[in-house]
């Protein structure tokens, strides 16, 4: 084992130690990079082979070296005494340094929370720069879209010049100056100014003649005032000139609407239904009457004549005013039309030309008042006795009361609208066509008035109870006129309206006397009665005279039927009712205490059969009409008259004089009585 080396320092020759102290010196430098706390000195072993003492030579004689160990040693300074000052000095320099880092925490926190905020502060004025630099690269974007915009105007800006260097003396040439309107309307033709204007005239009428070859547009825009400028010079000035122009103007429109309007009419004529009304297709013509072997063969319902259907939306604002019906197309179709449909796209084809020629003359020839009527009959003249000539030879011929009527009322509209349009043109010739319309559709309704009052009720042929085929078509009939006369109402119209009602009410009176019995009589005047006042009703106002005619005839026949049925299985009871009641007015009511057997079979009758009665009449009535909700009706009467002929007998023998009577006590109870009738009571 090798010798322990020892140290010798200062002048006093002392043993600073051995190995180990000198390490430990080593180690407390300030300028060791080491951590003693790390170093196990028990660990270190100086005996081993592995440890060379020339090298730890080479670090004492480093360590020598240095100036603070040459101090240390020059001064005779135990280093472990040194040591451990500087280790005290260390631990209060950190003592102080945290005392004062506590000491100053506020004001390090409040830095921190600068320095934060500064942080943030830098960041937003990041994102504003970057904004900035974006809307900088999209300035730049639109800087050199809108220098491309700049290049592309200017460009169409050099085009544009180019064509308005061309096309500046063609607009000067075409272009017609207020001032030349105002000198050739309002200058004397004397004037200088006058005729210069009219030279200038001269010059724009030939350039625009030959700009018209090229199919230049803009000629058709001056063109109609050059026209009425030249007109205004010829009427002012060349009147013989002026009138050939007219004239001609005259001859060669009202050869054209004639052509034009008798063509049309006669192929309208071609798709007119062929099935129409003769006079033998009247109201009161029994179905089963035949014709001559000559005569043409019959409509194959007479029914369809009487009936509108929707015929009646050919006055609807839509149909009225819609377009024209075009022959040829019709027929390729195999389409065919009554005659009112024929005559509405005739007529309206008439109004809308005639209109439109009517302002162009007032415009074109300068005429007002009398002399553009008469320039307008002068063109249109013979289009309209044309018309006048073909209406005339149809409705000579014509018993379709329903398409007269229709006509009359689509004339009557056609002038409303030419009154709307102010346009006198066409009034003389509304007045004629209903001058001549009026007079047959009054005349056809008075040969079916003749036809109802004429009806002999044996050759109609098996009476039945249901309604008759001749009040439903004086139904469909009437309905039909009166929805149509609502909008344009006529006195005349109202007037042979009620004759046809009355004739019908005689017919239907007529028809029901030839029934045997009362009942049946009732049941037929109730169900024809109720037919015809649904039939009115679906088309006709609620307070219309025809409804409420026959609403009063249905509730007094009604009401007689009610009674009627209920004689036969309550008639005892209800004569003992009546009796007793006008004998309780007079105050006579002691004579029937004598009656006492009457009123006990009274009692036990109704009690027995009173169920079995009623529902005998509930099913006999419901067989008799053929209209269920009428029948429910009638049956809902005739129990709540039941009730109230019942609870009359209940009061009867309520009084004094046969209160004694003992058979009072098998009266059915009225409340009873009404719970069970509700139960017999149809549901429908």
């Amino acid at each position: 084992m090798a010798a322990k080396t020892t140290f010798e320092i200062g002048p006093a020759g002392k043993t600073a130690g051995n190995y180990t102290d000198v390490a430990m010196a080593y180690l407390q430098d300030e300028k060791t990079t080491g951590d003693i706390d790390n170093i196990n000195l028990e660990e270190l072993d100086l005996t081993t082979d592995e440890f060379i003492l020339d090298e730890v030579d080479i670090h004492i004689q480093a360590n020598l070296e240095d100036d603070l160990v040459k101090e240390a040693l020059r001064t005779g300074v135990d280093l472990r005494q040194y040591s451990k000052q500087v280790e005290s000095e260390l631990h209060r320099i950190e003592q102080a340094s945290i005392k004062d880092y506590i000491k100053e925490s506020q004001n390090i926190a409040s830095l921190h929370n600068q320095i934060t905020a500064c942080d943030s502060i830098l960041e937003r004025m990041e994102g504003m720069l970057s904004g900035f630099q974006s809307d900088l690269s999209s300035i730049s974007s639109e800087i050199q879209t809108l220098q491309q915009q700049s290049v592309s105007m200017n460009v169409r800006l050099k085009n544009r010049q180019a064509v308005r260097s061309h096309l500046s003396q063609l607009v000067d040439e075409l272009v017609v100056p207020g001032a030349m309107i105002c000198t050739i309307l309002d200058s004397p033709v004397t004037d200088q100014e006058f005729l210069e204007q009219l030279h200038e005239l001269n010059s724009k009428i030939n350039f625009a003649k030959e700009l018209s070859f090229r199919e230049t547009l803009a000629c058709s825009d001056i063109q109609d005032i050059v026209d009425r400028l030249k007109l205004k010079f010829l009427l002012a000035n060349e009147r013989t000139v002026a009138k050939e122009i007219r004239d001609e103007y005259v001859d060669t429109m009202s050869k054209i609407y004639c052509s034009y309007f008798k063509s049309y009419s006669s192929r309208l004529l071609k798709v007119q239904y062929e099935d129409v009304a003769d006079k033998d297709d009247l109201m009161g013509v029994e179905d089963t009457a035949k014709k001559g072997f000559f005569s043409k063969p019959s409509l194959k319902s007479r029914n369809t004549i009487f009936t509108l259907g929707q015929r009646g939306a050919i006055l609807s604002p839509a149909e009225l005013e819609g377009p024209i019906l075009v022959p040829h197309t019709a027929q390729r179709g195999d389409s065919r039309y009554p005659y009112e449909t024929l005559f509405r796209s005739q007529h309206y084809a008439l109004l809308d030309n005639g209109c439109r020629e009517f302002l162009f003359l007032s415009d074109f020839f300068m005429v007002v008042g009398n002399s553009a009527l008469d320039l307008f009959n002068s063109i249109m003249g013979k289009t309209l006795s044309m018309f006048l000539k073909s209406m005339s030879t149809y409705v000579s011929d014509c018993y379709d009361s329903i398409a007269v009527f229709l006509c009359i009322h689509i004339i009557l509209r056609f002038r409303a609208i030419t009154t709307k349009r102010d346009i006198p043109a066409l009034n003389k010739y509304w007045e004629a066509v209903l001058e001549m319309l009026w007079p047959r559709f009054e005349l056809i309704l008075e040969m079916n008035i003749h036809s109802i009052r004429n009806t002999d009720p044996q050759k109609l042929g098996v009476l039945d109870t249901r309604p008759h085929y001749i009040t439903r078509r004086y139904a469909e009939f009437s309905s039909a006129i009166v929805s149509i006369n609502q909008t344009f109402p006529n006195e005349r119209t109202n007037l042979l309206l009620g004759q046809l009602q009355v004739e019908v009410e005689n017919f239907v009176l007529k028809m029901a006397a030839e029934f045997p019995s009362r009942r049946d009589q009732l049941v037929f005047l109730i169900n024809n009665y109720d037919m015809m006042l649904s039939v009115l009703m679906e088309r006709a106002a609620d307070d219309s005279k025809e409804v409420e005619g026959f609403q009063q005839l249905l509730l007094a026949r009604t009401q007689e039927f009610i009674e009627e049925i209920l004689s036969s299985p309550f008639g005892g009871m209800i004569a003992f009712v009546k009796e007793a009641e006008a004998l309780m007015e007079k105050g006579h009511l002691d004579r029937l205490k004598s009656e006492e057997a009457r009123i006990t079979q009274l009692v036990r009758g109704f009690s027995a059969t009173w169920k079995q009665s009623v529902e005998a009449m509930s099913r006999d009535v419901m067989r008799s009409f053929t209209n269920f909700k009428n029948g429910t009706s009638i049956i809902q009467g005739a129990l709540t008259q039941l009730i109230q002929y019942y609870h009359g007998f209940h009061k009867i023998l309520n009084q004094p004089a046969f209160r004694s009577l003992a058979v009072r006590s098998e009266l059915i109870n009225l409340h009873h009585l009404m719970v069970e009738v509700k139960k017999h009571k149809p549901n429908f």
